[in-house]
């Protein structure tokens, strides 16, 4: 009970101390309030983008495998990569064949090319072609429609499911299941269209449109890269897979007993380890300037409550005089350190979330507010307020009472 009314009192005292000198007490907690935006800003963003990370490479799927001709993000020689025997039809048949923990397979190949619809067009939209399986294994879901079968995809028929973003800007309200739009020249009907799926490392995949293999291969031609998706029984059977796949490849491929292997199995966990390589030490610079603004703003609070201890030794003599103990000058400059940490933290937390959001809506970057962000806050408001108070308080406490009440 002691304990809470001596806290009452030294944040009463704590507070008429503030109002004494209301300049030097806002300019004190400014440095506190930049420095704690800073760090709560930063770790925002740094949030936000690592969840619209994860939410991107989430949409690959953490039981698929990528068979292709190059690896990703791998620094081998590209010439020996290139050199490389494409990727075909007698592997799909034999990984269909062989595979024991392979839910499904798809082939795809892709193109750039425009769409035009009456007359509307969008360049560059990306065209892809695909086995029927392909729903399963990158995940499609139609908001309107449907997908191709493996019937329409045997008999190369001109249908086609597409983004989002390509049926809102070539059909507007117009519902577009059934119309027919030009691709190379040719017809194709529309038959679905995928829900809003957002973008991908900066692709965008609402801008699509996907097409039976064998009419895009027609069109597009047959000597294009293939890649081969496969769907995993589970998660958990990712690494027995790929050692299966491998062996599997090995074989139809003909490499070589120890010969290195002439194809590549990629994965959605590439993309994870290559971006915390990637932002690795920016993070580590951005959180080393915002501690150091932080620290600048805690300097500051010292310095103020040294000069604070000279301007009130001989109220901290009076006090001592009738009866106050070490333990109280030294509670009462601690309290007063951390209220003004408070008061600059928490108006720092919400600037800095302010900060955040408000360089969210005007940039590509992503902010996010998450309680993670909140207690890393309180947490260096309670550590900077008890750090840069413990010396002042220390010298206030030690004074000598009758030295303390001489001094003018």
């Amino acid at each position: 009970m002691r304990f809470f009314y001596e806290l009452f009192e030294g944040f009463k005292l704590a507070i008429q101390a503030l109002k004494v000198n209301k300049l030097r007490t806002f300019l004190t907690i400014l440095g506190i309030v930049i420095g704690m935006a800073t760090v709560i800003g930063i770790h925002s963003i740094i949030q936000g983008l690592n969840e619209a990370f994860y939410s991107s490479i989430s949409a690959l799927g953490s039981d698929i495998l990528y068979v292709q001709k190059f690896a990703w993000f791998d620094h081998q020689d590209w010439i020996e990569s290139r050199n490389r025997k494409n990727i075909g039809e007698k592997e799909v048949q034999a990984i269909e064949k062989y595979a024991t923990l392979v839910k499904a397979v798809s082939q795809t190949s892709s193109a750039q090319r425009s769409v035009k619809f009456e007359n509307k067009s969008l360049s560059d939209v990306y065209m892809v072609g695909a086995t029927a399986p392909y729903q399963i294994t990158s995940n499609i879901i139609p908001e309107l429609g449907r997908f191709f079968t493996e019937q329409e995809a045997e008999h190369r028929r001109a249908v086609c499911v597409i983004g989002w973003e390509v049926a809102d800007r070539l059909f507007k309200k117009i519902n577009p299941i059934g119309r027919r739009v030009s691709i190379a020249g040719h017809k194709f009907t529309v038959i679905g269209v995928n829900e809003k799926q957002g973008s991908l490392f900066g692709f965008n995949m609402d801008s699509q449109v996907i097409m039976p293999l064998g009419i895009f291969q027609k069109i597009f031609g047959s000597r294009r890269w293939i890649t081969i998706e496969v769907k995993v029984l589970s998660p958990q059977l990712l690494e027995d897979a790929k050692d299966e796949l491998t062996g599997i490849l090995r074989r139809v491929r003909k490499v070589e007993p120890g010969a290195k292997n002439d194809f590549a199995l990629n994965q959605q966990n590439m993309f994870a380890e290559m971006y915390q390589n990637l932002t690795r030490a920016l993070y580590f610079v951005a959180f080393f300037i915002g501690f150091i603004a932080l620290l600048v703003g805690g300097i500051g609070i010292m310095n103020i409550l040294l000069v604070s201890v000279t301007e009130r030794t001989r109220e901290i003599g009076i006090r001592k005089a009738i009866g106050a103990k070490k333990s109280d000058i030294l509670w009462q400059f601690l309290v007063e350190s951390v209220v003004v940490t408070a008061l600059g933290g928490i108006i720092g937390i919400i600037t800095g979330f302010a900060f955040a959001k408000l360089v969210a809506s005007m940039t590509i970057l992503a902010a996010a507010v998450s309680p993670v962000s909140i207690i890393i806050g309180l947490t260096f408001i309670a550590l900077f307020g008890l750090f840069f108070g413990i010396y002042p308080a220390y010298k206030a406490a030690k004074l000598n009472p009758i030295e303390a009440l001489r001094y003018e």
